[in-house]
């Protein structure tokens, strides 16, 4: 069986044609799959778990519930956070009747070890964001923020969007890609297994060597011209398209 890995999605009401492609996508290629495997940034943002009562949120939870519970036993779902939705937790995991995965996980993918990650971890010449991105994955930086109301919350993440849209525009972009080394090292610490993630939103397979190792990096594509994902099996991975 095939096991699919998505990405990038960046779901929101703003957006009713990708959302309609991922409700057709998980009614029909991910009803087939042995697994699928959510690698962050499911959502444009996520404010918290007490935000599940949203209807667009409801919504999706609903169609990741009907997944997991179709069939037999269902299609086991695994989401790993990105650095859009990392404050998405348990009541949300139960909601959506899927398991939450850490940054990196390897796992044994038809008989060959494979690495996933959201990917921007691996991005390290972008020395300003990954300072953001240590500050607000501590517990304090969490709990204070969970703790004002969710309205509160979701001005100040539409100000960081706003602030990141323009920092974005002024670095280069080889700064907002992988770092070839922060990569070797992924592989190097992990067995020199297959290599999937996201979040660069440039979507390619690369072949490297590493330590005289043949290994290979599948990036996933983003979700905003239209929806894609990579499928897996026995045989190799290929890139498709909903359609």
């Amino acid at each position: 069986m095939t096991t699919l890995f998505i990405s990038d999605l960046h779901l929101c009401p703003s957006r009713p044609e990708i959302n309609q492609i991922f409700f057709r996508f998980l009614s029909g290629p991910a009803r087939n799959a042995e697994a699928l495997y959510i690698l962050g940034d499911l959502f444009e943002y996520w404010a918290g778990d007490d935000d599940l009562t949203d209807p667009f949120n409801q919504q999706v939870c609903t169609a990741l519930r009907a997944l997991s519970g179709s069939g037999e036993h269902g299609v086991p779902l695994f989401f790993m956070a990105g650095n859009r939705d990392f404050l998405i937790g348990e009541a949300f995991a139960k909601a959506a009747g899927l398991t939450l995965l850490p940054d990196p996980t390897l796992i044994n993918l038809a008989g060959k070890p494979t690495l996933l990650m959201h990917g921007d971890t691996l991005c390290t010449d972008d020395a300003s964001y990954q300072h953001f991105r240590q500050q607000v994955r501590t517990l304090e930086w969490q709990a204070t923020f969970l703790a004002q109301p969710l309205s509160a919350r979701k001005a100040q993440i539409e100000a960081m969007r706003r602030e990141s849209e323009v920092q974005k525009s002024i670095k280069a972009m080889e700064i907002m890609d992988v770092n070839a080394e922060a990569v070797a090292e992924a592989l190097r610490a992990h067995g020199y297994a297959r290599l999937i993630h996201g979040h660069t939103h440039r979507a390619a397979h690369h072949t490297l060597t590493v330590d005289g190792r043949q290994c290979e990096r599948w990036v996933l594509s983003d979700w905003y011209e239209n929806g894609s994902y990579l499928a897996c099996d026995e045989n190799d991975c290929r890139s498709m398209v909903v359609t």
